[in-house]
């Protein structure tokens, strides 16, 4: 197993705890010389905060462990593709690379509906790698969906 896919299992792991929670199931992990830096699960119904993403939590534990905003050399793992708000907070925070599972059709800024990372005309743009255990991904939003409905509609 790749580094790589070592700590997106991490993240599915967070993502799996965020789903037990009644949260998206989406989870992040920051990484910094091969040490977990920065960990975060979705929790905007918990908190009841829009800005409670998964990516936006690692990275701000990751800021706080370095002691600095500028995240460079700073890997972040998450299951999902980021949002617009995700996308843009990556390319502030000057993280080096994103590493994240399955593609967002609806609401990804990292290729699907846009490309915010690699925008050329932002003064930071970062490295990507995507698909990375992005089944298991796709396969837990699903279900955790499916569910949602299934609970609705029972209801």
């Amino acid at each position: 197993m790749s580094d790589d896919e070592a700590f997106m299992q991490q993240a599915l792991a967070l993502a799996r705890e965020a789903a037990t929670l009644g949260e998206v199931p989406v989870g992040a992990v920051a990484v910094h010389d091969g040490n977990i830096i920065g960990t975060g699960f979705n929790r905007r119904e918990m908190d009841r905060n829009p800005f409670a993403h998964a990516e936006v939590l690692a990275l701000d534990a990751a800021r706080k462990h370095l002691g600095v905003w500028r995240l460079t050399g700073v890997t972040l793992y998450v299951t999902l593709e980021p949002c617009a708000m995700c996308a843009g907070a990556l390319v502030q925070s000057r993280v080096t690379r994103l590493v994240f599972g399955a593609m967002d059709p609806k609401a990804g800024a990292v290729g699907s509906l846009y490309n915010l990372a690699e925008e050329p005309r932002h003064n930071h743009r970062l490295q990507v790698a995507s698909g990375i255990l992005a089944e298991d991904s796709r396969i837990l939003l699903k279900s955790f969906f499916e569910r949602l409905r299934a609970k609705r509609r029972d209801n």
